[in-house]
C-alpha cells in the first residue's frame, strides 16, 4: 500500500500461528544485530544492494536503528535474498530454483537527475515517484538500461531502446490510430496489433514513426506476403501490392477536431457549456 515520504506498507493476511512465529523469528533476529554492535561500531547489517552484503559498510555511518527499523530491514533482506524453505522445483538434495529468483523493479530516471544536476524525482513504473537518491543508487548497480527518448513538452514517450512498447506510446498509438491502417480496414486499435514498419529484426526502432497499428491478418499480409510497406511524415503508410501498385492510407485523425458553428441559428449567441 503505497503511503507518503517514499515509504509503502507491505500486508500479508495469514493464519494467526504463523503471523505471530514469523513477528518472533523477525524480534530475535533483529535483537541478535543489535546486541551484536560494539561501542563506536560504524556500519549496517545490511548493503545498499539488499542481499545482506554488508561490503563498505565502514565508510557508512555508526548503526542507530531501533529494533522496529532493524526489523523491518531483517524482513526486507530475507524477502528479497532469502530461499524458501519449501521449494517444490527441488529434485533431491539439490535445492530448487525459487531461491535464485531475484526481485525486479523498473524505475524512469530523467537524464539530469541521472547525472546529479538536479533532484527531480524518478518514477517507479507502476507505483508513485521515488527520490532522487534511491533512483541513483539503483541506476549504478543495475545491468539492464533502456534509453527513452519523451517529448520535451508534453511528454509522449517516442523511443524506446527496445521492442515492446511500453504503455505511454500505446495509448499514443490507440489514439492516433484509432483501427488498423490497411486501406479499408476499419478494425478497432484496441484488437490490432502494434507493427514495426521497419522490422525490428532489420534494425527498426521501437519509435513511433516506425509503428503503427494492424489488424492479425494484415499484420501476418505484410511479414509474409509481397506487400510492402513505408512509413511517411505524419504517420501516413503508403502500401505497395505485389503488382507494384501503391496504396496510400490516409493519415491519421486527429485527437482534437475544430467544426465550425452553424451561421444563423441560436446555438451561436448560446454561451459555452464549461
Amino acid at each position: 500500500v503505497p503511503g507518503s515520504a517514499g515509504m509503502s506498507d507491505l500486508i500479508a493476511t495469514l493464519p494467526t500461528v504463523i503471523a505471530d512465529g514469523i513477528l518472533d523469528r523477525l524480534t530475535q533476529q533483529a535483537q541478535t544485530v543489535i546486541d551484536s554492535r560494539e561501542p563506536g561500531d560504524a556500519g549496517s547489517a545490511f548493503g545498499a544492494n539488499g542481499t545482506g552484503d554488508a561490503s563498505g559498510a565502514g565508510d557508512s555511518e555508526p548503526d542507530r536503528r531501533r529494533i522496529d527499523q532493524v526489523r523491518a530491514d531483517v524482513f526486507s533482506d530475507l524477502l528479497l535474498a532469502g530461499a524458501p524453505a519449501l521449494d517444490p522445483t527441488a529434485t533431491g538434495d539439490g535445492q530448487g530454483s525459487l531461491g535464485a529468483i531475484r526481485a525486479q523493479v523498473q524505475v524512469i530516471v530523467p537524464a539530469l537527475t541521472l547525472l546529479g544536476v538536479d533532484d527531480g524525482p524518478a518514477d517507479l513504473v507502476g507505483r508513485s515517484p521515488i527520490d532522487a537518491d534511491t533512483a541513483r543508487c539503483l541506476a549504478g548497480n543495475t545491468h539492464s538500461w533502456a534509453r527513452v527518448l519523451t517529448d520535451p513538452v508534453e511528454g509522449t514517450v517516442l523511443a524506446v531502446d527496445r521492442y515492446r512498447t511500453p504503455w505511454p506510446q500505446r495509448r499514443f498509438l490507440r489514439a492516433r490510430d484509432q483501427h488498423c491502417r490497411f486501406p479499408g480496414c476499419r478494425r478497432a486499435a484496441i484488437r490490432c496489433e502494434i507493427d514495426h514498419t521497419i522490422d525490428a529484426a532489420k534494425g527498426g526502432p521501437t519509435a513511433l514513426w516506425n509503428l503503427a497499428h494492424l489488424c492479425q491478418r494484415h499484420h501476418s499480409m505484410k511479414q509474409f506476403t509481397r506487400w510492402k510497406v513505408r512509413q511517411l511524415p505524419g504517420g501516413v503508410l503508403e502500401w505497395t501490392s505485389p503488382t507494384g501498385r501503391i496504396y496510400r492510407e490516409d493519415a491519421p485523425a486527429p485527437p482534437v477536431a475544430f467544426t465550425p458553428a452553424s451561421i444563423g441559428t441560436t446555438a451561436v449567441d448560446e454561451p459555452p457549456p464549461f
